[in-house]
């Protein structure tokens, strides 16, 4: 298959803002707008983030089953982008509404419920957008580029979200605040569906194999299919501690940092070094291989997030540097797995004959939903256990052992996650077979 045109690859990574701005904002704000301004207790608010995208687990493989089989009887994956797209955006300005239904039952419930709608809308536009590298080349190196871009314009779409939207709900403040944002990024969320939609209009697609169509099929799939499975564990591991990382920021800028406007700043130091190393991990993992580049930006993201234990007694800037040291490392880990993983579905489908890469994309889904909704919910105990005490105005003192929990549990427990995914970097397992 020939090179793939620049434009083609600007116009599928436009998708990125659709899932950086959902897979950022809910995880860094969801849990303390709960809190803060609905009073529900820490550990309840950790579950109802959970809840939603629990479902969505089981729900990300079936979606990419229905996404495979549209792709084979139409010839293309973009009416889902579309539908999915669209309900997400409509659905993300619903979840900040707060219509206020008088207690924090009927209002969490609200948020339950919409969450897991809007969860269910992502999920048919993550699994045929994560399916398209796959099918857009055969290239392997065409693939390492197209994903370089696409986690630059991800690395963008994390800087406007992640930063935007603690600035939103920072500057305008209380309930208002957090329905602005959410518009905001609603908007963001359609731009982006209609770009990428419209842009791959004329992309090209792989090759129309027969499909996986039953559940059984699916579990055979991935009993049989080891080096996925590999992958996928490392994946699942670090995106649980990056969900943590997310949720746990809020509460760091404003307890430990002492403002809630720290949460703005914590972000562009994060993001702003990733968005400028991102160009870099391709040519590290060109020079001394995929594995090896994955296994060195890991470390780098451990040790920044070790560096964070020192914040309440380190000047500002040095822990300044321990977060970019963590954006530089979650550059890394961002481009690897996923230039990893349309590797390993093209020799499977090689292998195999038939269509694997819907699937592959549902099952990845999943485990990275998973991942980031058990991240805010391990938040939620970690401040339940330290005796975080919720509020409607966020003004409620806090004891010292919330505070202690607050420190350890954003920068040790997230450390262990991320780091654990180093000894199941095997090359024996997940180096492609030539």
């Amino acid at each position: 298959m020939a090179a793939l045109p620049a434009r083609t690859r600007y116009r599928y990574s436009l998708g990125s803002f659709v899932t950086g701005a959902f897979g950022t904002v809910p995880g860094l704000l969801l849990l303390k707008y709960l809190t803060d301004t609905m009073g529900v207790a820490a550990g309840v608010a950790g579950l109802i983030v959970f809840v939603p995208k629990a479902w969505d687990v089981l729900f990300n493989p079936i979606a990419g089953r229905l996404s495979d089989a549209d792709m084979v009887r139409t010839g293309s994956r973009r009416r889902f982008l579309l539908y999915g797209g669209i309900g997400v955006a409509v659905l993300f300005a619903a979840l900040f509404a707060h219509p206020g239904f008088g207690g924090p039952v009927p209002d969490a419930i609200y948020v339950v419920v919409v969450f897991l709608l809007c969860a269910t809308a992502y999920a048919f536009f993550q699994v045929p957008f994560n399916a398209l590298p796959a099918e857009l080349t055969d290239s392997a190196e065409e693939r390492t580029k197209l994903t370089s871009v696409r986690i630059g314009f991800l690395a963008v779409a994390i800087l406007v979200s992640g930063g935007g939207a603690p600035a939103i709900t920072d500057l305008i403040g209380g309930v208002a605040g957090y329905r602005v944002m959410g518009l905001f990024i609603a908007v963001v969320i359609l731009l982006a569906t209609l770009g990428v939609y419209f842009g791959l209009k004329d992309a090209p697609v792989g090759a129309l194999r027969p499909n996986t169509v039953s559940p059984r099929e699916l579990l055979r799939t991935l009993a049989q299919w080891r080096p996925f499975r590999w992958l996928l564990g490392v994946y699942f591991i670090q995106a649980l501690g990056i969900g943590t990382v997310l949720a746990a920021i809020p509460f760091f800028a404003e307890r430990i940092l002492g403002s809630s406007g720290y949460s703005t700043v914590l972000f562009v130091g994060f993001v702003g070094p990733a968005l400028l190393t991102m160009p870099l991990w391709p040519k590290l993992g060109a020079s001394v291989g995929k594995l090896a580049g994955f296994r060195i930006a890991t470390a780098a993201f451990g040790i920044g997030l070790l560096g964070l234990l020192g914040a309440k007694v380190l000047p500002f800037p040095v822990t300044m540097v321990f977060v970019a040291f963590c954006g530089v490392g979650y550059a890394g880990i961002s481009v690897f797995p996923l230039a990893i993983l349309p590797d390993l579905i093209s020799d499977e489908e090689e292998r195999t004959g038939e269509t694997r890469a819907g699937v592959a994309a549902g099952v990845w889904t999943a485990s990275e939903t998973l991942g980031l909704a058990l991240g805010p919910g391990l938040w939620g105990l970690v401040l339940q256990f330290g005796g975080y005490q919720s509020s409607l105005d966020a003004k409620a003192a806090q004891p010292d052992s919330a505070l202690t929990a607050i420190l350890l549990g954003a920068s040790i427990l997230p450390a262990v996650l991320i780091v654990l995914g180093i000894p199941l970097l095997r090359k024996s397992v997940l180096e492609r077979r030539s």
